[in-house]
C-alpha cells in the first residue's frame, strides 16, 4: 500500500464534501423559488455518494478502495409545501401557492455534517503528512 493512498482517499472526501456543500447552498438559495425553467417550484437536490474503487478484481474489497465519489445528484420527490396566498402570481386557481420542498433546518444540518466531514478529512491529511515526515526522519 502506498503512503500516498490515504492522501488520495482524503482528497476525494474533500472534493465530494465541497460539491455536497455547493448543492446544499443551491437548495438554500432557492428556498423561496416558486417558478423554475420547468414551470414549477424548485425541487430540492440530494447528493448520492458511494465508494470510488480501483479496477483490480483479484484483491479484497477494502484494499481496492480509493475514496468516495458522488454517484448522482437526484431531485427529492417529497411533496411541495402548499400555502394559501391568492395574491401571488404563481398561485393556482384555488389560491394555493406551491413552495419548494426545501427545509431550512435539514439543509443547515446537512451543511454542518458536510463541514465536519470536511474537517475530518483535513485532519487525516495532516496526520498522514506528519507520519510521512517522521518516516523520512527515521530513514535518515
Amino acid at each position: 500500500m502506498s503512503f500516498l493512498l490515504p492522501l488520495d482517499i482524503s482528497s476525494s472526501g474533500l472534493e465530494t464534501q465541497r460539491r455536497r456543500m455547493d448543492i446544499i447552498a443551491s437548495n438554500l438559495a432557492n428556498i423561496e423559488t416558486t417558478r423554475t425553467e420547468d414551470g414549477g417550484p424548485y425541487r430540492r437536490k440530494i447528493v448520492m455518494m458511494g465508494p470510488k474503487k480501483m479496477g483490480d478484481a483479484d484483491e479484497s474489497f477494502y484494499s481496492r478502495l480509493e475514496g468516495v465519489m458522488i454517484d448522482d445528484v437526484a431531485e427529492d420527490q417529497s411533496p411541495f409545501k402548499k400555502i394559501y396566498n391568492p395574491g401571488h402570481p404563481d398561485a393556482n386557481k384555488e389560491g394555493y401557492l406551491l413552495k419548494p420542498n426545501v427545509d431550512l433546518v435539514v439543509e443547515i444540518t446537512n451543511m454542518l455534517m458536510a463541514r465536519r466531514v470536511f474537517e475530518a478529512n483535513i485532519a487525516a491529511i495532516k496526520t498522514t503528512k506528519q507520519m510521512a515526515l517522521k518516516a523520512f526522519e527515521i530513514g535518515r
